[in-house]
């Protein structure tokens, strides 16, 4: 179900549970401002999630409130997750979902990444 991305921080979402190392994650990636994992059901070949290690609860919320190290940080995290993947060659998607009419499920700030096919279509209707 799609969140209000206007309310605070909730410290018991799932991504936030998977930071403190309350629940597994099929690790990617992490460094100091990020962590990347497989997404537990994928629609692609290659669908990883990359979180920033902060509070964020959306893209609006991140560039607003992050500081330009976890700005710059988080974005370096994507292209190191894309270049480990192998998927700066053939290419990928990159897909931020915001809110209630982008379909956001989760209340922690999150980068899909998806690789290994062709995509086509935008967004499907």
């Amino acid at each position: 179900m799609p969140i209000d991305p206007k309310l605070p921080y909730d410290p018991a979402n799932i991504f936030a549970r998977i930071l403190r190392g309350e629940l597994p994650c099929a690790r990617v990636y992490e460094d100091d401002h990020a962590l990347a994992f497989n997404d537990i059901r994928p629609q692609a070949p290659v669908h990883v999630l990359v979180i920033p290690k902060g509070e964020y609860v959306s893209w609006d919320d991140f560039t607003a409130k992050a500081s330009d190290a976890e700005i710059a940080g988080f974005m370096r995290a994507v292209g190191a997750v894309t270049r480990q993947l192998e998927l700066d060659g053939p290419g990928y998607r990159l897909m931020v979902n915001m809110g209630g009419a982008g379909h956001q499920e989760v209340p922690h700030l999150h980068v899909h990444i998806f690789g290994g096919r062709q995509f086509f279509q935008m967004i499907a209707d």
